[in-house]
């Protein structure tokens, strides 16, 4: 199987771990093993709990009390219609790995994860690009999404919010895109791994598997959560879907590591502590950004209403990649070029870092616009 190189995860791999300011990371700020047990109420009774635990394989598809509280995220999920996956990245995969068929039309949006237009070319699949365009803010168009079907139109893949522009999709537009998917059949996957962080409200929009019979969610503890370390996330769908993922599963992954099953579980367990710090970022970071990117004459955007990360359109005429790593060079500072999104002439910032990062970096990105222009 020949699939192409997974360009923004290359990026990240080359550089992150070499930049002073990192505004390319797409999590809300990682949390510490103390910042977890303390907002939990573990601090003095982890390692009481911790340590009778025998490290067996564990629950091969998730504890019953960790996929609970996967499930009370959700408005119409149960625990049968949940399996835990090595972060929403093996859910994804896995949800290709179950569906996808040589000669099946997929049809995915873009910008969004690589995983969902590369890996199902990989297995020989159809796959259409349904293009997000500024002047529909980002949004899918539906006429289009509507033309791109055919009768071998096997899977739609959304991403709500979506990574990289922030934009988002509510329970009315979501219904819509249900409709055509019904039409002809389709399953719907919804790449969720940024909900709950809408910028109103409880953060929560709605989520594909609660509004339709072959809506497919996929999340994890990584983004939304800031637990990235512990790798888990899952699939929510329907349970003849689930039953037929747990087939292919059982080949590359028989279970999660019990501690980070016992971790995402109290996180969960305490979701709203943890969604209260979160959206004190997100949308503390955001109006930060804002008003920067209104101070800077060389960089437009279109607003992100949810997620972590926005595209910023900037002024001059060189690639991406080049504009990203001079950038790297003279400041020290770290954003994704849009070449790495298959969306040349922008660049992806995530915001949602720690706000001295995010305040420092981005003053450094002015001076280094400002040597641009001089």
């Amino acid at each position: 199987m020949k699939i192409k190189e997974f360009a923004v995860e290359r990026w990240m791999d080359q550089y992150e771990n070499q930049c002073a300011y990192n505004l390319a990371e797409t999590c809300v700020e990682s949390m510490t093993v103390d910042e977890l047990l303390t907002m939990t109420g573990r601090q003095t009774s982890v390692l009481d709990e911790l340590r009778p635990m025998k490290l067996t394989y564990g629950a091969i598809e998730g504890t019953q009390r960790l996929r609970e509280a996967i499930a009370a995220t959700y408005a119409r999920q149960s625990t049968t219609n949940i399996i835990v996956t090595h972060g929403a990245i093996g859910g994804n995969a896995l949800i290709y790995e179950t569906l996808v068929e040589p000669g099946d039309t997929v049809i995915s949006v873009l910008p969004t994860y690589q995983q969902h237009y590369s890996i199902p070319a990989s297995y020989g699949a159809n796959v259409k690009i349904l293009k997000l365009r500024e002047e529909n803010a980002f949004l899918p168009d539906l006429n289009e999404l509507e033309s791109l079907v055919d009768d071998k139109t096997r899977l739609i893949a959304i991403n709500n919010p979506n990574n990289p522009t922030g934009s988002l999709m509510d329970e009315a537009f979501l219904g819509k895109i249900v409709e055509i998917a019904r039409r002809c059949g389709a399953y719907l996957l919804c790449d969720e791994v940024y909900r709950g962080t809408d910028q109103v409200g409880s953060g929560y929009t709605a989520s594909i598997a609660d509004m339709y019979e072959r809506g497919i969610s996929t999340a994890s503890m990584s983004k939304t959560y800031s637990l990235a370390g512990l790798r888990l996330g899952w699939i929510a769908g329907p349970i003849e879907l689930i039953h037929a993922v747990a087939v292919h599963r059982d080949y590359n992954t028989i279970s999660v590591g019990m501690i980070d099953d016992y971790f995402a579980t109290l996180a969960l367990e305490h979701r709203d502590a943890i969604l209260k710090r979160n959206h004190d970022i997100v949308r503390t970071n955001l109006a930060i950004l804002e008003a920067w990117v209104e101070r800077e004459p060389m960089i437009s955007w279109i607003k992100p209403k949810s997620g972590t990360t926005a595209l910023l359109k900037y002024a001059f005429d060189v690639p991406s990649r080049q504009f990203c790593t001079e950038l790297l060079d003279a400041t020290g500072v770290m954003f994704t070029p849009g070449s790495a999104l298959d969306m040349e002439g922008y660049v992806r910032i995530g915001y949602t870092n720690n706000r001295t990062v995010l305040e420092k970096g981005l003053a450094r990105v002015s001076d280094f616009l400002r040597s641009k222009v001089s």
